[in-house]
């Protein structure tokens, strides 16, 4: 269940860490949909008979995917003001992809906000670090500094 604050306390919560969210298991219909979706058929990703004759040996999600699951991941345990009548993706300041994630593998997200500005009255800009890790990895899947905007009711 997401965490709601007042927006001033939102405004001070900068170093804030959240909990992990629940794994969540990247399955091969997953990447196949996420291919579909976005005409980016490449081998490594589809076909498992030839991605299992690379160094990888069998097939990975796209970094991609890995990045838009990041609203889906952070539902559960993000940090949301009070009165709050819309949020929305405002961009990243940086990605990296780290490590591939394999098919089946599991994946879960933690993030730590980095900033809150309010941009004017009624929108407060959260900027967060995002990490997706990848169980039984050492290296997380990807790092990304998201950009959110908060919408809130006078």
């Amino acid at each position: 269940m997401p965490n709601v604050v007042p927006k001033d306390e939102l405004l001070e919560m900068a170093g804030h860490q959240s909990e992990p969210s629940p794994w969540l298991t990247i399955d091969q219909s997953q990447i196949n949909l996420f291919a579909d979706a976005t005409r980016d058929h490449q081998f490594i990703h589809v076909d498992p008979v030839r991605a299992s004759k690379t160094p990888l040996g069998t097939t990975i999600a796209h970094g991609f995917l890995t990045l838009s699951l990041l609203p889906h991941l952070a539902e559960e345990h993000a940090t949301m003001p009070e009165g709050l009548l819309m949020a929305f993706n405002y961009g990243l300041n940086k990605v990296r992809f780290i490590q591939p994630v394999k098919v089946d593998s599991e994946v879960r997200m933690y993030s730590k906000i980095l900033a809150v500005t309010e941009k004017d009255p009624g929108r407060v800009l959260v900027t967060t670090e995002a990490t997706v890790e990848i169980k039984g990895e050492d290296k997380p899947a990807l790092i990304a500094e998201m950009l959110s905007m908060f919408v809130v009711s006078p």
